[in-house]
């Protein structure tokens, strides 16, 4: 059934992401500011969205965890949780791309891009801090704690640019910003694209867990008979 799933949604991810670059690199003009370089900002903003679900995911799967002691909550964690921080690495990459063609340099220590660093560490520090606990209860009730807490900083990353108007772009979305509608739906089409692509990586990866508590279970009795 899971595989059946994937594959479908492959097909989708695949359909959705040919139409969005064909409208991207053909339909879609350059901006009149910014010239071919403002194409980044379909990948870069989707990406972020994309990340922020996850990590939203994986707030609710760790809350999850900690009412339940369920380990299939802390599986669904940190699945999420890897698959979210590679999206998240796209937007931090693409960024400083765009930047240093409008801005001149690749990075400045601006509120929305040091919110976001901060954000891309806080979860890159889950991930590290996982291996470091061998008990599986012990892993999951430490890294659901760490997870509901490094989320905390999803929201400043989101209302950064209204909190403090630095150097980053207004917000198109919301606030002053201004941007064509046609551009706009272009940029919102991605976002379910890469959405399917990650709802695909998160099932192989959650399999993969599944299969490592499966390897920990036979490990625990094989410990216990000896």
């Amino acid at each position: 059934m899971r595989k059946k799933a994937i594959y479908v949604l492959a097909v989708l991810a695949i359909l959705l992401l040919v139409r969005n670059i064909h409208r991207i690199m053909l339909e879609v003009p350059d901006d009149a500011a910014q010239g071919p370089i403002a194409r980044i900002i379909y990948f870069h903003v989707p990406a972020a969205f994309t990340a922020f679900t996850g990590f939203f995911v994986a707030l609710i799967a760790s809350v999850m965890y900690l009412v339940t002691k369920n380990l299939k909550y802390d599986s669904l964690a940190v699945a999420v949780t890897e698959v979210s921080l590679a999206f998240a690495t796209v937007n931090l990459v693409t960024g400083p791309i765009w930047a240093r063609i409008i801005w001149g340099i690749w990075w400045t220590w601006d509120a929305r891009l040091t919110s976001m660093l901060f954000c891309f560490l806080l979860y890159l520090s889950y991930l590290a801090l996982r291996p470091a606990l061998e008990e599986p209860t012990q892993r999951a009730r430490i890294s659901a704690v760490f997870s509901i807490f490094a989320f905390a900083d999803v929201p400043i990353v989101w209302f950064s640019i209204e909190w403090f108007r630095t150097q980053h772009p207004a917000p198109v979305l919301r606030g002053s910003g201004y941007m064509d509608p046609f551009m706009k739906s272009t940029m919102y089409w991605n976002w379910p694209a890469l959405m399917l692509v990650a709802t695909i990586l998160i099932l192989l990866r959650l399999r993969q867990e599944q299969m490592r508590l499966e390897i920990d279970g036979l490990r625990r009795m094989a410990h216990a008979v000896q």
